[in-house]
């Protein structure tokens, strides 16, 4: 069987979907053939998904596969989601999944840029607080924004977060309460790495006030200082203000990626 890397260059430059990986790890993995069993006990969709690393299987493989996968998932009581980067190569997976019922959600744009010249930020920012783990008070803000769950999912969402070196910045507001976090997820080495910004949250209170502007620029400076020959960034395709922060730093669309689904299985009822 030959296989083609999904997404290699398509999406930015070569290697970005492991990169993509190695920056969100679950904690739980498994390979299956050209796929990769990812599961977190339901923390984040990327986290309990399958990564179709490459592609090439026929439909009879792909039947095959599919069964195992979801024996898989289903022991961990969890749903079967694939992540699929839209890509000439995924095609083939598309239509199977498509036939098979799954349902497509979750659109998400892949934005990425070159260097940063931290030199180009010339008006003040509010100051901003960066170190190599996440404070009690960061964790805090980023699930009260974007958290699902309890204590016991952040606490594997810490795990995740921690699965990969990571810079993370804090902005607080005029009183000095956490306004603003971000993270900077540093999973190569050499001159070639890159850094993917993750986790970007404002306080609803704090909003429109260049709070998250001054963390998305602290995070790329961090990255400059580190010499990253540039920067990936995932954001709903909904969320067009987010977007339009992040092209103004110079982050331009380069691909883009869909959750599909399998749709449960209605269980009869009455006689």
């Amino acid at each position: 069987m030959s296989t083609t890397a999904l997404g290699d260059g398509a999406a930015g430059f070569p290697g970005l979907e492991a990169a993509m990986d190695a920056a969100w790890p679950a904690p739980e993995r498994q390979g299956l053939g050209p796929w990769v069993l990812r599961a977190a006990e339901g923390v984040t969709q990327r986290a309990n998904s399958v990564w179709p690393q490459s592609a090439g299987a026929g439909e009879a493989e792909l039947s095959g596969l599919l069964r195992e996968a979801r024996t898989w998932y289903r022991s961990r009581r969890l749903p079967l989601i694939f992540q699929v980067t839209a890509t000439a190569e995924a095609a083939e997976l598309n239509s199977f999944l498509d036939a098979q019922g799954f349902t497509t959600q979750s659109e998400t744009l892949i934005m990425t840029r070159g260097p940063w010249d931290h030199a180009r930020v010339a008006k003040p920012r509010p100051a901003v607080e960066l170190a190599s783990a996440p404070s009690a008070e960061w964790l805090a803000l980023w699930w009260a924004v974007d958290g699902r769950g309890g204590e016991d999912a952040l606490a594997i969402a810490r795990t995740i977060l921690e699965g990969c070196p990571a810079v993370y910045a804090l902005a607080r507001d005029s009183e000095g309460r956490p306004a603003a976090v971000g993270r900077l997820a540093l999973p190569g080495t050499g001159p070639e790495a890159r850094g993917g910004l993750y986790s970007m949250a404002t306080s609803p209170e704090a909003r429109r006030r260049g709070h998250g502007t001054a963390v998305l620029d602290a995070l790329l400076t961090a990255g400059a200082e580190r010499g990253l020959s540039g920067y990936w960034l995932l954001v709903t395709a909904a969320n067009q203000g987010a977007q339009a922060l992040y092209a103004n730093a110079g982050f331009r669309e380069s691909g883009r990626y869909v959750y599909r689904q399998e749709r449960p299985k209605r269980q009869l009822t009455g006689c």
